[in-house]
């Protein structure tokens, strides 16, 4: 039996579950700049929450907001060693850079919809260092914390970040090695990989405990029939499993599950 720890809204397709999600954070966008405050989002890369950054560059357009108080922080990059044997951001222009899809797919389209001079401003995206992960928590929570972070579940293995199964329910932002099924996931998610020897083997990510406890609200994404294993074992969970990290989504003082039909399938 489905032991659901965390509303669950079902929606007919990823296109209605994206707007849904784009007007949450809109009306946040809008409720922070009238308290005069910083508006921070948690945001993964990848393919789960495109759709939800494109529906909310419409709710930009659409309502006029401001945009000069949001945030966005990342949660993970890819990193490489350098000369010197540090872990260093792969190149910014890279197909796989999560700052590339930070700039290209997220900050670029919103700006793009804002009114002049209402825009996100650069030193307003973060991602963590792999050179001073702990900074990122730090930094974070002198902000106040997420005041919304997306999620997303690794198909394979139930990632969340690049939090790999087996990761500690009181893991910090860190530097991980990644585990192989979750390298294979991201040759879906970024298909100009020819090989799994192309994925890098690291990558400096937020932890378990930088998504539950510095976040106001958490909304886990859930859509395409890939993900319908992942819907059951996030659902059929009772808290935080180490096997599956996106099960943290029980683990947050405000949490919903977002997700469409295709993944849900039978149940």
């Amino acid at each position: 039996m489905t032991a659901i720890q965390v509303p669950v809204t079902v929606f007919d397709n990823s296109a209605d579950l994206a707007r849904a999600a784009a007007a949450e954070i809109a009306d946040g966008i809008e409720r922070a700049a009238r308290a005069d405050r910083a508006y921070v989002l948690g945001c993964p890369g990848g393919r789960t929450p495109r759709e939800t950054y494109a529906a909310l560059s419409n709710e930009v357009r659409a309502r006029e907001l401001d945009l000069a108080h949001v945030v966005i922080a990342m949660m993970d990059d890819y990193v490489t060693v350098d000369a010197d044997g540090r872990f260093t951001h792969v190149p910014a222009d890279a197909h796989f850079s999560c700052r590339r899809f930070a700039h290209d797919e997220i900050q670029t389209p919103l700006n793009a919809a804002a009114p002049a001079g209402r825009t996100i401003p650069a030193a307003n995206v973060w991602v963590p260092d792999p050179q001073d992960p702990a900074a990122f928590d730090a930094q974070v929570a002198a902000a106040g914390g997420y005041d919304l972070f997306l999620l997303a579940s690794g198909a394979g293995d139930g990632h969340v970040a690049f939090n790999p199964p087996g990761s500690a329910r009181h893991s910090v932002t860190r530097v991980v090695e990644l585990a192989d099924s979750t390298r294979q996931d991201n040759m879906e998610t970024f298909p100009e990989f020819e090989s799994l020897d192309d994925v890098p083997r690291h990558g400096v990510t937020v932890g378990i405990e930088t998504i539950a406890g510095l976040s106001r609200r958490v909304l886990l994404l859930l859509t395409g029939p890939d993900k319908h294993h992942a819907f059951r074992m996030i659902t059929e969970a009772s808290g935080y499993d180490t096997n599956w990290p996106a099960t943290v989504v029980h683990e947050a003082a405000d949490a919903a599950i977002y997700a469409d039909r295709a993944a849900v399938g039978q149940l």
